[in-house]
């Protein structure tokens, strides 16, 4: 008869849950400060509700898996994807700087993120992202009249 080994608190597990408690709290916190006010029931002050209840409940199901050792075994780090997603946010925050526009900013973020995933069609990647990029810049700009970062290609689209 052999006896069951005892299951090991998941440290790491902890660790992801706090954050994602802590994160939780944030929103929480930066969403009572808002000074808006809604005649229409729901405000601008809802999402960051739901967003931070959901964190909230995957932290507690996340602290209780680790406690139990439920959690699956993490996979070995591989850096290359990481610092695909990490230049494609820095490409994106250059190009907002120095006025690029928010279409081949969010075309290179989409590229990059793919090619992180292990997707290596880059420039299939790079139209897809300007095609998604002009989709939501139309969107938002057009449709919610929004202002978002421009660059000769939004200036073209606003004429």
């Amino acid at each position: 008869m052999t006896t069951p080994t005892p299951r090991r608190v998941d440290k790491a597990g902890l660790l992801i849950a706090l954050v994602l408690l802590v994160l939780a709290g944030i929103i929480w916190r930066d969403m009572n400060s808002l000074q808006l006010s809604s005649v229409y029931g729901l405000g601008p002050k809802a999402m960051p509700i739901v967003v931070a209840v959901g964190l909230a409940i995957l932290a507690v199901g996340n602290a209780i898996a680790a406690f139990r050792g439920d959690l699956p075994e993490r996979e070995s780090l591989r850096w290359t994807p990481i610092l695909l997603i990490v230049a494609g946010l820095a490409l994106l925050i250059a190009f907002i700087r120095f006025e690029v526009g928010f279409i081949p900013a969010t075309s290179v973020l989409f590229a990059c993120t793919a090619a992180a995933f292990g997707r290596r069609a880059f420039v299939t990647d790079l139209l897809i992202g300007l095609a998604a990029g002009l989709v939501i810049y139309l969107l938002f700009a057009k449709l919610l009249t929004l202002t978002l970062p421009m660059g000769p290609l939004e200036r073209l689209i606003g004429a």
